[in-house]
Order: structure tokens, then sequence, then C-alpha cells
């Protein structure tokens, strides 16, 4: 379950950019997950819960926006949506790095990214929610 060590890394994140500016409560972080990350959400969001009390971050929304992979394959030139695997044992459609079109590999541009997009926080009026 890499999700445990993404939502670690994201508190972690979060909690340095909170103490360098004496930010007692976050109350949202916004992140953008790709696709190609295969990142469970509930998941995520279930290891952030797990692992915050006692912190700044308690409480804290976890909001996460899906980010669509794009493939571009060298051979045909097709750049676009990725094929999907869809005879997984789980029921679920998983991306591939195959080319829908002529089938050769395709190389991900879009859709591997984990960020955080904005973090909301309790604090000075002048400073109630920042990017990072």
């Amino acid at each position: 379950m890499h999700e445990f060590s993404i939502a670690s890394g994201i508190a972690e994140t979060v909690l340095t950019f909170a103490e360098a500016r004496n930010i007692q409560r976050v109350v949202e972080v916004r992140l953008t997950v790709g696709e190609l990350t295969c990142v469970e959400a509930d998941q995520l969001r279930f290891c952030f819960e797990a692992i915050t009390p006692g912190t700044a971050l308690e409480g804290c929304a976890l909001e996460i926006e899906k980010a669509a992979a794009v493939v571009r394959c060298a051979d045909c030139g097709y750049q676009g949506p990725p094929k999907y695997w869809d005879e997984a044992l789980a029921g679920v459609s998983f991306p591939t790095l195959q080319c829908p079109t002529c089938g050769h590999t395709a190389e991900a541009i879009e859709g591997r990214e984990c960020a955080i997009k904005s973090i909301r926080f309790v604090g000075d009026e002048a400073t109630n929610a920042a990017l990072v």
C-alpha cells in the first residue's frame, strides 16, 4: 500500500509549511493525483486521517482531484488517452502504456503527478489561504 507513504509525505510537507508560518490549524489540503499513479483516493484519505491526529492537520479535509492520463506513441504519432486493460481481476479498468491505435509502447506525458495544489488554514486574516 503505497498510499501510506504518499500520505506521510503530504502530511510532512504540509506540517513543515504550517510550522514555518506559525499556522495552528490546516482545514483543507487539495491534491492533484494522476491516473497513472494508481493511487486509490479512499485509501489515501484513510491513511492521511490515521496519521494526522494530534497535529495541525487533525480533522483536515483531503480533497483529491484526478488528473487524466495522456500518452504519446513514437511509432504512429497518437497522442491522447491511453488504452485501458478491462480484464483485471479487480473488475476495474487500468490505464496501460500501450498505444490504443497501433499497440506499440507509448510514453506517458500526463497523469503521473501527485502534487499539493493548495492549503487552506485558520490563521491571520491576511493569510487565510495559500497556494504551494
